[in-house]
C-alpha cells in the first residue's frame, strides 16, 4: 500500500508526511557534529526504504552505535561471530523467528495495555517494522533456497523474563526493559556480522537494520520510564548484568542471541 501521501500526527499538533518521517530515519551520522546528515546512503541507486526486496533498500553509510555499546554489558566475541558465519542458515532462520516473536509480543502488549497513547503508537510502529523485517528475511531464505526447519527456542529471552516482577506496572516496566536489551543486542550482533560476513547482500541488509534496531532500544527505555514513578536505572542495571551473563556464559545452542559457543 502506497502511504507516501499520508500524514503523521502527534499530540503537539505537528504534521509531517510519512516520506518526511522516513527521511529523518535515513540519515548519516557525522561523528564530528554528533548528528545525522540527511541523504547519505550507499550508492546503489535504490530509494525504497520499506521494500520487501532487500536489493531496493537504502542503507546508511554509517550509524553511531556508541550508545548501544555503552548500554550493553559486553560485546559479542569473535568466537560467536565465527560460529554464526559457519552456520548461516540457522542464524538467518532464527533471525526470522526473532522478528516474528517481537511483532507477536508487541501485538499482545497493544491489547493488554490500552491506557497509554504513547505506548500504543510506539507498539503499532514496532509491529509494522518487525513484520516488514520478517518478510524481508523470508525473502532472503527463499532467495538462498533455504527450507524452513524446526528450531527450538534459545535460553536468552526466558533467561531474562524469569526475573520479571509479577505486579503492575512493574511487570510492564520490566518487559520493556528486557525488550530494550533484546533490541540492543540484535543491533550489536547485526554490526558484528556485517563487519565479517563475505556475503555482501547480507552485509548490506544487516547494515540497513542498524538504524531501526538502535532506535527501538531507546524507545523501549523511554516507554518503561514513562510508566514508572520511580527511576528505572536500578532495574536497567540489574538486567544489564543478567543479559551480559547470558551472552558470555557457555551455550550449547547456537541462536541469534545465544551465549558463548561450546
Amino acid at each position: 500500500m502506497n502511504t507516501s501521501n499520508n500524514t503523521l500526527h502527534n499530540p503537539m499538533g505537528n504534521h509531517r508526511t510519512v516520506e518526511e518521517s522516513r527521511q529523518e530515519d535515513c540519515e548519516k551520522y557525522d561523528s564530528e557534529k554528533g548528528s545525522f546528515e540527511k541523504g547519505s546512503f550507499e550508492k546503489d541507486g535504490s530509494n525504497n526504504e520499506d521494500s520487501i526486496d532487500i536489493t531496493q533498500l537504502r542503507t546508511p553509510l554509517k550509524v553511531d552505535l556508541s550508545s548501544i555499546y555503552n548500554f550493553l554489558g559486553g560485546r559479542t566475541t569473535d568466537a560467536w561471530v565465527d560460529k554464526a558465519l559457519s552456520n548461516l542458515p540457522t542464524i538467518i532462520q532464527d533471525h526470522a523467528n526473532c522478528e516474528k516473536k517481537a511483532a507477536g509480543t508487541a501485538m499482545n502488549l497493544i491489547f493488554r495495555y490500552e491506557f497509554s497513547y504513547d505506548l500504543q503508537c510506539k507498539l503499532a510502529q514496532l509491529i509494522r517494522e518487525e513484520m516488514l523485517h520478517y518478510e524481508q528475511v523470508l525473502g532472503i531464505m527463499h532467495e538462498r533456497g533455504q527450507e524452513w526447519i524446526y528450531l527450538s527456542a534459545g535460553r536468552y529471552a526466558k533467561g531474562m523474563l524469569k526475573h520479571k516482577r509479577t505486579y503492575e506496572p512493574a511487570a510492564m516496566v520490566d518487559i520493556l526493559i528486557i525488550g530494550a536489551f533484546i533490541e540492543a543486542r540484535s543491533c550489536e550482533r547485526f554490526a558484528a556480522l556485517a563487519a565479517k560476513i563475505d556475503d555482501e547482500r547480507l552485509a548490506k541488509y544487516y547494515r540497513y537494520l542498524l538504524k531501526s534496531e538502535s532506535r527501538h532500544f531507546e524507545d523501549y527505555l523511554a516507554l518503561a520510564q514513562s510508566l514508572s514513578d520511580d527511576n528505572i536505572d536500578e532495574r536497567v542495571a540489574f538486567f544489564k548484568e543478567v543479559e551480559a551473563e547470558l551472552i558470555a556464559s557457555p551455550d550449547k545452542k547456537l541462536r541469534f542471541h545465544s551465549g558463548a559457543p561450546v
